[in-house]
């Protein structure tokens, strides 16, 4: 076996394990999600705080928003297990110091939404709200004509 079919295989060996471990994450976090009886509407995702600016000590405001308790107050400072984390932002909304808290996750349709400011949350919230208020527009009215017709403009 030459040197690179080694390095081949090798790599392969690798790979099985990442992707072992990766299942063995998902089971794991369906098992812990399962009981609270909630749906996972992302597909990945990332939680993360910087301890720097974290202020948790005066408020722990993101605890009290978290609904499945992925944070939670360790030795001075606020904790995080991610296995429980839906990335569902209400941390973000909470936190009192921009940056502080961020929230990184993936849709289904491949998108990446990173937040670190309510003010990111707010503008994604509209986005969606405005979309949807444009395809109920569009089923009653498929054609600007439509529109005109019935209301006689």
């Amino acid at each position: 076996m030459s040197e690179k079919d080694e390095k081949s295989s090798s790599l392969d060996i690798f790979q099985l394990l990442e992707e072992t471990t990766e299942k063995e994450k998902k089971k794991q976090r369906e098992e812990l999600l399962a009981p609270l009886g909630i749906e996972e509407f992302f597909v990945d995702g990332s939680i993360s705080i910087n301890k720097r600016t974290c202020q948790g000590v005066e408020c722990k405001l993101c605890i009290e928003a978290c609904p499945t308790n992925a944070l939670f107050w360790r030795a001075g400072e606020v904790g995080i297990m991610p296995e429980l984390c839906i990335y569902c932002v209400a941390c973000v909304l909470s936190c009192i110091v921009d940056d502080c808290m961020k929230i990184v996750r993936e849709r289904s349709t491949s998108e990446v939404e990173s937040f670190s400011d309510p003010r990111d949350v707010v503008i994604l919230q509209h986005r969606i709200n405005a979309r949807k208020r444009l395809e109920r527009i569009q089923a009653i009215f498929p054609k600007p004509e439509n529109y005109l017709k019935r209301y006689k403009v």
